[in-house]
């Protein structure tokens, strides 16, 4: 019996852009996106019997195949041929759930990289991405971390330097957000403003935090938070309480604020944990950091 544990980072999304739908109904997308430090502990456990077990604690989320992180473990052994002896996988969740931070891609994520070691099959991060992208369009990004550019539907990657670390005050307020529902709002909705992902680009080489703060941006924000009025809000406190900047994540619910002061930053996370639990003070991860 053979076991791993590994950190599996959430991700946010320094700036989102839907750029055109294809005939199969995906969406294209431009986006910087960040590995922040607030992950779940993923363990994985091999030669257990004959079937594949998960365990999810933390969270009321399913343990059978309609779970990613099973439906990663079942998809490696038959992408690998690699017969089951039997896989027992173990959740410890901390990343919000439907909260637009990945939690789902990037426990699949942890499970590939543990079995792949654990069977000593060697397959190496690009063919993990291209395993991983069966599963979902984050899963990629999510084996890989750190900062990058994503386009086409999410899937097609650029490694972009790393941003130095920055105070990051996490927030999702307790409201449901359908992803499918913001896509279909945003395919009639005049976008008044768009992400500048050129000037994202440079400020991140640069190293300026804040004009990458300066240059957040999602056009999917003003469509839920109209949804949602909290978004704006949350938003909204954050930068009251000294954000550089503040946006939603994805298609929502969470917002983050990017803080240059730790007092500052604290004190926009004991503020907003006052309102709602899922608050979290974290940080920028490198892709170093990410690597299990």
């Amino acid at each position: 019996m053979k076991q791993a544990t590994a950190e599996a980072h959430a991700k946010i999304n320094l700036t989102l852009d839907v750029t055109g739908k294809r005939s199969n109904g995906y969406h294209d997308v431009c986006m910087v996106m960040q590995s922040i430090g607030l992950h779940d502990m993923v363990t994985a456990c091999v030669g257990t019997g004959s079937c594949i077990r998960l365990s999810v604690e933390g969270s009321d989320l399913p343990a059978d195949n309609s779970n990613l992180a099973y439906r990663a473990a079942e998809l490696f052994l038959s992408e690998t041929g690699t017969p089951c002896d039997g896989i027992s996988i173990v959740i410890e969740k901390n990343i919000p759930v439907a909260a637009g931070l990945a939690g789902g891609s990037t426990d699949a994520a942890a499970v590939l990289v543990l079995l792949d070691e654990l069977y000593d099959t060697h397959l190496g991060e690009k063919k993990l991405m291209e395993i991983g992208l069966k599963l979902g369009a984050d899963v990629p990004f999510c084996i890989s971390g750190g900062t990058m550019l994503a386009e086409g539907i999410g899937e097609v990657l650029t490694r972009l330097p790393d941003v130095p670390q920055t105070h990051v005050v996490l927030c999702k307020p307790p409201i449901a957000v359908s992803t499918p529902a913001i896509y279909r709002a945003i395919d009639s909705a005049e976008i008044a403003e768009r992400p500048d992902t050129q000037a994202m680009c440079a400020a991140i080489a640069a190293g300026d935090c804040f004009r990458v703060a300066q240059l957040l941006c999602n056009v999917m924000q003003p469509v839920t938070a109209g949804m949602h009025p909290e978004v704006e809000a949350i938003c909204g406190t954050l930068r009251s309480c000294g954000a550089m900047g503040a946006i939603m994540s994805g298609s929502g619910p969470s917002n983050f604020g990017l803080f240059e002061k730790p007092e500052e930053a604290q004190a926009a996370c004991d503020t907003l944990a006052a309102q709602y639990p899922e608050t979290y003070l974290t940080n920028f991860c490198t892709a170093a950091q990410v690597k299990r």
